[in-house]
């Protein structure tokens, strides 16, 4: 295990991740804008160890400049929102705030493949699992809509949503 230390990979993580990074993989709660946060982040893995969902992983070795560092991939396990990561960060990468001001992204839906904007079906997932429901997705006609003020990026009307194979819903991370 040195030897992933020393490649930036802590020792003891068993949540690495080696897929491609973009779309609906954002970074834990509370996260510094992204170049603060690649300055600031030691690759200690704390954040991934804590996690009781296991949503937070690890970049692995094809990550570049990123390896080492935390990902939630909201398609897989999104952030409950629990905020155990911000407490064990040594650095302050991961800044301690306030779950609705947990700045991971924001949510899109895309109303060309929404069931409930195209008139497949009557759905209503994203708005039934949101953490902030009513105040970050909202209900209007029966079709759900983002409250960009409110919604912080969390993941979890990704891994609700219904549509396969490419979900209906995505988040962006917060731009650098």
């Amino acid at each position: 295990m040195a030897g992933l230390a020393a490649l930036g990979l802590p020792a003891g993580i068993e949540h690495v991740y080696h897929g491609p990074v973009g779309r609906n993989h954002l970074r834990p709660p509370g996260a510094v804008r992204e170049r603060d946060f690649l300055a600031t982040c030691i690759r200690c893995g704390r954040c991934a160890e804590v996690c009781p969902y296991k949503s937070i992983r690890i970049l692995g070795l094809g990550a570049g400049l990123h390896v080492g560092t935390p990902l939630i991939d909201a398609e897989d396990i999104p952030c409950y929102l629990c905020m155990k990561c911000v407490d064990v960060c040594p650095t302050g990468a991961l800044k301690p705030v306030p779950a609705e001001q947990a700045g991971m992204g924001l949510a899109h839906i895309i109303e060309e493949t929404c069931y409930a904007y195209n008139g497949t079906a009557l759905c209503r997932a994203c708005y039934d699992i949101c953490p902030l429901k009513d105040r970050a997705i909202q209900l209007i006609r029966l079709k759900p809509v983002i409250v960009e003020t409110a919604c912080v990026g969390c993941g979890a009307c990704v891994k609700a949503c219904p549509v396969t194979p490419e979900r209906a819903i995505y988040v962006d991370p917060p731009r650098p």
